[in-house]
């Protein structure tokens, strides 16, 4: 499974999230790796799932096909775990 975690610009914000997710993915046990990208490359770029902020939201959603997960707090562990828990869940059911 591909995951990015994305941001404006591709370095500060989405790399915290990149680190978070790692977290998340070994409390979980997934096969999973993790990447972290600027907005315009997320668009071009093919993941099973994004997550993103709330501002970015809209923009990602209407450009790619993969479901898009907004985080509040990027280095809150509850939060990511709580939204990979749900993708998962969706994608299974």
């Amino acid at each position: 499974m591909k995951i990015l975690a994305v941001c404006g610009f591709g370095v500060g914000s989405s790399m915290v999230l990149k680190m978070t997710i790692d977290k998340v993915i070994k409390e979980l046990g997934l096969k999973a790796t993790a990447e972290n990208t600027d907005l315009s490359t997320a668009k071009a770029t093919p993941a099973d799932v994004y997550f993103t902020s709330h501002e970015l939201l809209n923009d990602l959603q209407a450009s790619v096909k993969a479901p898009v997960y907004p985080i509040k707090k990027y280095m809150d562990v509850a939060e990511v775990k709580m939204q990979m828990e749900k993708f998962l869940a969706e994608r299974e059911g």
